[in-house]
């Protein structure tokens, strides 16, 4: 059986309610499961055993592990056969960092090109199974790309509140093209937020952004998968970047079930990376505080995580108490090179994946991760979500504005310019370095 739970006040609620936050305490809502009726060894073989399944549920990197997901029935299950991505060995960005080996896991390569696949094909069968017929989120872009392309598979009408002029366009032509009104409000995503909260509180529509804790059960999956693949060798860090908070909070939900269910014997340090223009948690972190201040407005090149005010700031918190995390923030500067030695490995990647990598040479230097420690940096978005800042970065013509600052061109410092050649072919050879 699975409920509703409030983090703040543990009052449990249905299921097949249309809930985002407690209707008493207005607390975030988990859901929660009765672990002590399941086998962590029989679920094991199991999700081992559906490896070789040909169905499509069996074959997605969330349903596979279905047991640990909300109750639904099968033939409901809206899925892309998302999951299933990769870990690499990313050597050079292991020496750039200071470690002796480093694996990323690009959750870049889902079907529509970033993490919020995992979350969205759970969103999209509870707004099924709520008998919704249209779906709504505040996105920097990811999310709407997401939502556009489930909510077009579930034959559901989507609309998408994104932040005027702070959107990447190669994520804004996804949802055109699966079909989402797109709304483009005047403001940053933390208004686009509070006022696609308020228009789903006042109409049918069912919100899909990260405070809907069915978006999130999707995402946990990530860490079983992670184990899965790795044999059910646990690492000794993931490193995860921070925007909305909902992706860390979810694998450290992931995390924490197995270890509940004796899977594992230990939790991995969550450790959460943000971009110094758009790092609340960061400062509360290092302040000790209780509440979390928002920052107002928000400022980075790596838009994907330019939020403000993150509305699962506690369950972030929630997750790096239970596993001694830690946060990490970073600069522009650090976010671009960052970015492009990674793509040194042959690994694309969106800004806001890099921020991963650059917190983890920002820790090893000041003594935060040691060399030795097993890390796997989580990757979030596909390098053709941004496509007009690598270009810039390579080009040399990278800018950041601070707000109420001027204008700075970043340096690229592993910048892979063009060269201008004549049309002439002993030009070419010799521009070639090939003699």
């Amino acid at each position: 059986m699975t409920s509703l739970r409030c983090l703040a006040c543990h009052t449990n609620h249905s299921t097949g309610e249309k809930l985002y936050t407690c209707p008493g305490c207005q607390g975030l809502l988990d859901v929660a499961y009765s672990l002590e009726e399941m086998e962590g060894e029989r679920l094991v073989a199991l999700w081992e055993s559906r490896l070789v399944s040909r169905t499509d549920i069996d074959r997605s990197g969330v349903w596979r592990f279905r047991e640990l997901l909300p109750e639904t029935a099968t033939d409901s299950i809206v899925t892309l056969i998302e999951g299933n991505t990769q870990l690499w060995d990313a050597p050079r960005s292991a020496t750039y960092a200071g470690l002796d080996r480093l694996t990323v896991k690009h959750l870049g390569m889902n079907p529509t090109g970033s993490f919020k696949d995992l979350g969205m094909t759970t969103g999209i069968t509870q707004a099924r199974r709520l008998g919704a017929t249209a779906v709504a989120c505040a996105s920097t872009g990811n999310t709407s790309a997401s939502m556009a392309a489930y909510a077009a598979r579930a034959g559901m009408k989507s609309f998408v509140f994104i932040p005027s002029g702070q959107i990447a366009l190669g994520k804004l032509s996804q949802a055109l093209d699966y079909g989402s009104v797109v709304l483009q409000i005047e403001g940053d995503f933390d208004d686009a937020m509070r006022l696609v909260r308020e228009v789903a509180a006042e109409t049918p529509i069912y919100l899909l952004n990260s405070i809907n804790p069915f978006r999130l059960e999707g995402q946990k999956t990530m860490a079983i998968e992670m184990l899965q693949q790795r044999s059910w060798r646990l690492p000794d860090r993931v490193v995860v970047p921070g925007g909305n908070l909902g992706n860390s909070s979810a694998i450290a939900k992931g995390f924490h079930e197995l270890l509940l269910l004796g899977i594992i014997d230990r939790m991995p340090r969550i450790t959460i990376v943000q971009a110094e223009g758009s790092n609340p948690l960061y400062r509360m972190w290092q302040a000790g505080a209780d509440l979390l201040s928002p920052i107002s407005p928000a400022s980075t090149l790596a838009t994907a995580i330019k939020i403000g005010n993150p509305v699962s700031w506690p369950k972030a918190i929630r997750g790096l108490s239970c596993s001694h995390g830690s946060v990490e923030s970073v600069s522009e500067q650090e976010i671009a090179d960052a970015k492009a030695v990674i793509g040194s490995d042959g690994i694309g990647c969106e800004p806001a994946s890099a921020v991963t990598l650059a917190g983890i040479k920002k820790l090893v230097a000041s003594g935060g991760i040691s060399p030795g420690e097993d890390v796997v940096a989580i990757l979030t978005g596909h390098v053709l979500k941004d496509p007009d800042y690598t270009v810039n970065y390579h080009r040399g013509t990278l800018h950041y504005t601070p707000p109420g600052g001027e204008t700075l061109t970043l340096q690229s410092t592993y910048a892979n310019a063009f060269i201008k050649v004549s049309a002439d072919k002993e030009a070419l050879i010799d521009a070639m370095g090939l003699v």
